[in-house]
């Protein structure tokens, strides 16, 4: 599982932060950072409730 994010619709409101601060972060820009490469395992439900929970719909699942 690894995870994309559509840059035009998302704000930066960390709400995925909350769900899964391993994987996502927000830079000093206040910018989304998503971790490269694949989720661990241990945190692809914590992704999978920040998809679901994004309040943009920015965030989605490929792979």
């Amino acid at each position: 599982m690894e995870i994309g994010v559509d840059r035009s619709l998302c704000e930066a409101n960390a709400v995925c932060v909350g769900f899964a601060p391993g994987v996502f972060d927000l830079d000093d820009d206040e910018e989304l950072v998503i971790q490269p490469g694949p989720v661990p395992g241990d945190q692809a439900e914590r992704v999978a409730g920040a998809v679901k929970g994004c309040p943009k719909n920015a965030l989605f699942i490929t792979g």
